[in-house]
């Protein structure tokens, strides 16, 4: 069909983009409406698409499609989510299977289904739900426990290290688990015999 209108055809519906209502990206013409994550369908801008050869995402679901996998890749608020990559298709759950649930519940409650899979924090004990979930050595926290053992100082995923299942700060690991002498940190001068 000829191109009567003269203007570019849209990346995501194919018909025509006119001046006025173009978003270019990656070389391609779209609808600001159609200018849409290919995942999740937040409406993007200059600022948050990102794209893929002829795909367009929002930052957080091209991160978790294309971005580095593992421990330590954290994309922000994204790598705190339950989120299984599902939507993406991807299989993002590791290690061992779930094992299947019985087909009739112990306890028909909606509450008691609710508490099943709830995960309990290191720290105090109690159940962590997602809002309020934070990853650290591969176990969830409280955002409020998710403190350094030693100083109490709060913790984030750029100054937090791990040993034998409990959380330091980066300083105290350091003090208590690094090596020790001069030049790394312990000693400043050597003492005079008098």
């Amino acid at each position: 069909m000829p191109n009567w209108g003269g203007g570019a055809k849209c990346g995501a519906c194919e018909k025509t983009v006119y001046h006025a209502e173009e978003i270019q990206c990656n070389g391609r013409s779209f609808h600001k409406t159609c200018f849409l994550c290919m995942a999740c369908r937040k409406a993007l801008d200059s600022t948050t698409v990102a794209a893929h050869e002829s795909e367009i995402y929002c930052k957080t679901c091209y991160g978790r499609k294309y971005g580095p996998k593992g421990i330590g890749f954290g994309q922000g608020a994204g790598c705190l989510s339950t989120d299984t990559g599902d939507h993406l298709g991807l299989n993002l759950q590791q290690g061992s299977p779930k094992p299947a649930r019985p087909s009739t519940p112990t306890n028909p409650s909606k509450f008691a289904k609710k508490m099943v899979d709830v995960d309990k924090c290191p720290r105090c004990g109690k159940s962590v739900y997602a809002a309020e979930k934070i990853m650290g050595g591969g176990k969830p926290w409280h955002k409020t426990c998710f403190r350094c053992a030693i100083c109490g100082k709060s913790l984030e995923s750029t100054n937090v290290t791990d040993k034998d299942g409990e959380l330091y700060c980066k300083v105290c690991y350091a003090k208590n688990f690094g090596p020790k002498g001069i030049g790394f940190g312990g000693l400043t001068q050597v003492e005079k015999k008098e």
